[in-house]
């Protein structure tokens, strides 16, 4: 991957309606904490732990997807070190099946370098996401028992550097070739 940084705003059309993915802004905030509560619940972040999350930007990289003047979809990095972070990624039920999702996991890992790898915790249950997941290169780490209640928690890596599926170290060896 290059270091260059992405737009900071762009748009595709899907079935004809366009989703924009630009920088997360101050005035998000509440209904990002809205949103929070309706996708995830009692683990949903508080709008307090919203205001903490985007003031540590630099180090941490949040982007916002708007379909139509709404917020559909929303996502964070940490990138302070050799291993960044997913800290969250959410799309809502309206927009799912329009490959949004991946395009917020593609902006969270070009925001990620020079990070080494990536990492992310999921749900077990959470089917659709861990297919998304699979197919973009990350592997199990660890579990975390009854993280979430009665539900496991995954804890997935992903090296950065290397095309989805990669071993480590493979594309360094194929650009000497």
């Amino acid at each position: 991957m290059n270091s260059a940084k992405a737009p900071a705003t762009t748009t595709e059309a899907t079935e004809a309606t366009e989703v924009t993915l630009r920088e997360t802004r101050w005035q998000d905030l509440q209904r990002l904490a809205d949103l929070e509560s309706e996708l995830f619940g009692p683990q949903a972040w508080s709008l307090a732990s919203w205001w903490g999350e985007l003031a540590a930007r630099p180090r941490r990289a949040y982007v916002t997807a708007v379909r139509g003047g709404e917020i559909v979809g929303y996502a964070g990095v940490d990138r302070g070190g050799a291993v960044a972070d997913v800290m969250t990624i959410a799309v809502t039920p309206a927009a799912r099946g329009l490959g949004l999702g991946r395009r917020l996991l593609h902006r969270l890992v070009e925001s990620a370098e020079p990070a080494e790898a990536l990492l992310l915790e999921v749900r077990a249950d959470n089917a659709a996401a861990r297919a998304l997941y699979d197919s973009e290169g990350f592997e199990v780490v660890t579990v975390r028992r009854r993280y979430y209640g009665e539900v496991d928690a995954l804890v997935l890596r992903r090296h950065l550097g290397a095309a989805p599926g990669a071993a480590p170290g493979e594309a360094q060896v194929e650009a000497q070739r």
